[in-house]
């Protein structure tokens, strides 16, 4: 009885290893990415199959491949050689990453209001375009992030939401002058 449970014990230990390493491929490679593309040197729009990168990982460096591309359909046959940029540095073209780098000690170009820790599971800060239209993260394709970023400012997300409300519903908006 004793060599049972210590053989169930060392498999478990074992699952339990394996089910971590796939677990921190899965989580690594998943996301949105930016980067260049090697065939016209512009950026591009990219997500790795996590699930797949995830599934090899055992044992070995996981085996990246391309689950989208803001090029495809068109550039679908290509030799992904762009990978070895996510290989080379995968937390620096994360999407979410250069966004997070991007609000670091920048304040709210409406109220002043300095960004903090940005928290992803929370409301999220916004970018104000050059025609004052606030915009979601998440609106910004991938592969037009850097020049949005250039030409954008950092808008906080009380007054992202109300400058929506103005934009999308001005019938329920009152002005009011304040008093000197």
């Amino acid at each position: 009885m004793p060599i049972q449970i210590l053989v169930v014990a060392i498999l478990g230990v074992l699952a339990a290893g394996a089910v971590w390493r796939l677990g921190r491929a899965w989580i690594k490679y998943r996301g949105e990415r930016v980067i260049t593309c090697p065939d016209n040197r512009q950026q591009a729009g990219v997500r790795v199959d996590a699930w797949h990168a995830a599934e090899t990982a055992l044992g070995k460096t996981p085996e990246l491949r391309l689950s989208s591309c803001s090029r495809w359909p068109e550039m679908a046959g290509c030799g992904q050689m762009c990978l070895s940029q996510i290989e080379a540095s995968p937390e620096d073209c994360l999407v979410r990453n250069i966004l997070l780098k991007w609000y670091e000690g920048k304040a709210c170009a409406w109220c002043g209001h300095p960004f903090g820790t940005i928290s992803l599971a929370g409301s999220k800060p916004a970018l104000l375009r050059p025609d004052n239209v606030s915009v979601e993260w998440s609106r910004v394709p991938a592969d037009k992030l850097g020049e949005t970023l250039l030409a954008a400012l950092p808008i906080c997300f009380a007054c992202h939401m109300a400058n929506t409300i103005v934009r999308e519903h001005p019938e329920l908006v009152v002005e009011r002058k304040r008093a000197l």
